[in-house]
């Protein structure tokens, strides 16, 4: 049934049957997803290596390590990249159309991951230098990624199955980790076969061939491919009938346009468009009273959960190598030599991808059209709040060794409950809610601040989670709470998460237009 005040060709793509063009459209901007995980993801699996290769200490009992600084530096400088490239083009997105800076963030990536790879220097300071500028400039684009793959999507999709199409996109992030943990396996394995060593605590110079140069630089290389075999479908897709028709104001185009995807004749509608352009209602800007009262609360909701969801999703990550060490999933570093620390890292990472994120992702995509994106968010959260208490109050109970086993399964179902709720959720609700004009926008800003609690969560707990004796403390770094706090204070942003989730109305079934308010401008318009 048709909207009265909506344009016909947005109603043609709200009621359209699932076709060819939606999976074409998720595989394009999942494959972008999927660079995106990847990029962001390996680096972790990487810097255990690059501190044996360029900080190894001789005599230490120890293999070589990042200095705290470096290792925040490397590690962080992605995700400070990644906040800006989301508020910039995101921005950019609703000035010059989605389709436009697409390919851009393509571009920028590509470059980026391969030049990462190519860091230039033989002295330690040199090489991280070089690594940490590609790396800032690759998040930039990967930030791009946000706004743009989300806004699309929700404008290509019909309101039945438009949460699913939006959630699948993000799903391909799991399969980002889990590539990147397969292909980082297989390097090591190739070259640990082709290049013997032994253990460092036998020989801490032959321990490191010098060959593993190569791995960490391949690895991060390879990030370039899936985004490179993308870009030419990229750049083929129109630019979506939503942002033609309702901020470049040509309705003819649009409906040209979606008539070659649809494959049926649409009326362009120029006449009714304009009309409902000239009144002044419709031109209230980001930054205005009116833009404050209809969607300030929306706005502070998204962008609230999101900087929560990723203070606690990310520095879920800081306790994740006391876990693998204790359940004998990753020896002591001295019992390996550098090429197997990397194969025993990556395998735990993509044991947790395979068992938890992955699966998370997918029963979002299957349940959030279903249950609706309030739900699946709330649930998610809640969940969240216990087990980190469940983990936090008996800590001691579950450092036991006999115990370690019932840690690992309740840590992996607050990954399982981030994926099936606010990771998915917070990312699929701000590119439905906003009007087109400020959508991609609007989008940028929210993910700019889950960005901000990542870098809380990742840099601020590594911190806090150092232990209230100086002598236990890691090397380098000050006294903190304790792990035991840590998980406390998770639980606790957690539980505001649930809160700040009643700010964000329910999109489940609903056009863009009914969400954004601006079917109901063009009802009165009309009716005026």
């Amino acid at each position: 049934m048709e909207s009265s005040g909506n344009l016909k060709v947005l109603n043609a793509l709200d009621g359209a049957k699932t076709q060819w063009y939606h999976f074409t459209a998720i595989v394009i901007a999942g494959m972008g997803f999927f660079t995106d995980a990847y990029d962001l993801f390996c680096i972790s699996l990487v810097t255990k290596l690059l501190g044996r290769i360029y900080y190894h200490k001789e005599g230490s009992p120890k293999p070589g390590s990042l200095p705290p600084q470096v290792s925040a530096s490397v590690n962080g400088v992605a995700l400070v990249g990644t906040l800006a490239g989301q508020l910039f083009f995101g921005w950019l997105g609703d000035k010059l159309g989605r389709k436009k800076v697409y390919g851009i963030t393509l571009i920028l990536m590509c470059v980026c991951s391969i030049a990462s790879g190519l860091s230039f220097g033989g002295q330690p300071k040199g090489v991280m230098t070089t690594l940490c500028f590609f790396r800032f400039w690759l998040g930039f684009g990967i930030g791009g990624d946000y706004p743009l793959s989300a806004t699309i999507m929700s404008e290509y999709s019909n309101k039945k199955t438009r949460g699913a199409f939006i959630a699948a996109v993000f799903a391909m992030q799991g399969f980002g980790i889990l590539g990147g943990g397969v292909f980082a396996i297989m390097m090591a394995a190739i070259f640990d076969s082709r290049f013997k060593a032994p253990p460092y605590e036998v020989d801490p110079v032959k321990s490191t061939v010098p060959e593993a140069d190569y791995v960490w630089r391949i690895v991060l290389m390879a990030g370039a491919l899936p985004a490179l075999l993308t870009y030419y479908w990229r750049m083929k897709m129109p630019e979506t009938a939503r942002y033609t028709a309702l901020v470049a104001k040509d309705a003819k185009k649009a409906a040209s346009d979606m008539s070659k995807v649809l494959q049926t004749d649409i009326e362009s509608e120029q006449e009714k468009l304009d009309e409902v352009m000239a009144d002044s209602k419709y031109s209230f800007g980001l930054l205005s009273k009116e833009f404050a009262k209809r969607h300030g609360l929306h706005l502070l909701g998204t962008t609230s959960t999101w900087f929560l969801l990723d203070i606690a999703f990310y520095s879920q990550n800081l306790f994740q190598k006391d876990i693998f060490s204790a359940i004998g999933w990753i020896p002591p570093a001295k019992t390996m030599n550098a090429i197997q620390e990397v194969y025993k890292i990556a395998r735990a990472q993509t044991l947790i991808a395979l068992c938890s994120t992955v699966p998370g992702y997918w029963f979002t995509v299957f349940l959030i059209d279903r249950i609706g994106r309030f739900t699946i968010q709330l649930i998610g959260f809640i969940m969240m709040t216990i087990f980190m208490f469940v983990l936090a109050f008996p800590y001691n109970y579950w450092t036991r060794p006999e115990h370690n086993m019932g840690f690992v399964a309740i840590y992996s179902l607050t990954f399982f409950f981030a994926n099936f709720g606010p990771n998915a959720t917070t990312f699929v609700v701000p590119a439905e809610i906003f009007p087109a004009r400020f959508r991609s926008t609007c989008h940028g800003i929210s993910a700019a601040s889950g960005k901000l609690g990542a870098i809380v969560g990742a840099f601020g707990f590594l911190y806090l989670a150092q232990n209230k004796d100086p002598a236990k403390a890691d090397a380098g770094y000050p006294p903190g709470i304790g792990v035991k706090n840590s998980l406390i204070c998770l639980g606790v942003i957690n539980f505001l998460g649930t809160l700040c989730t009643f700010l964000v109305p329910e999109s489940k079934g609903k056009s863009l237009e009914e969400m954004s308010g601006e079917q109901e401008e063009a009802s009165g318009e009309r009716r005026a």
